[in-house]
């Protein structure tokens, strides 16, 4: 019985890391809600600025797997893009692991 019970603990050490970091998460996106809701009216610099960061997100998580990643991720993500074009995002997402999962092993790209 006390096996099972160590196999689901966790050290005090990283509960207290955990919730730190969920602290930190927190007054980080909170401030920047509180600090944008206190103005009057938002500069036209820092709605550009907003209105960049999605694309900026998307950017970093796209670049890095198409630009280091095998052909099979490209395959993926190629056509991902051009069915994005045209459906909603969980279509994209089947869709896109569909492409990768039949280049990997339909076709054996990227093994």
């Amino acid at each position: 019985m006390d096996q099972e019970i160590a196999a689901f603990s966790i050290a005090p050490d990283t509960a207290l890391l955990i919730v730190i970091a969920a602290i930190a998460t927190y007054l980080t996106r909170i401030g920047g809600y509180l600090l944008v809701g206190s103005m009057k009216r938002i500069p036209p610099r820092l709605e550009s600025a907003l209105n960049a960061v999605p694309a900026a997100v998307l950017t970093t998580l796209v670049a890095p797997p198409f630009v280091y990643g095998g052909w099979d991720i490209k395959i993926a993500m190629a056509v991902a893009l051009v069915v994005g074009l045209r459906f909603p995002g969980l279509i994209l997402l089947a869709v896109g692991w569909a492409a990768v999962m039949a280049a990997r092993y339909g076709f054996g790209i990227g093994l």
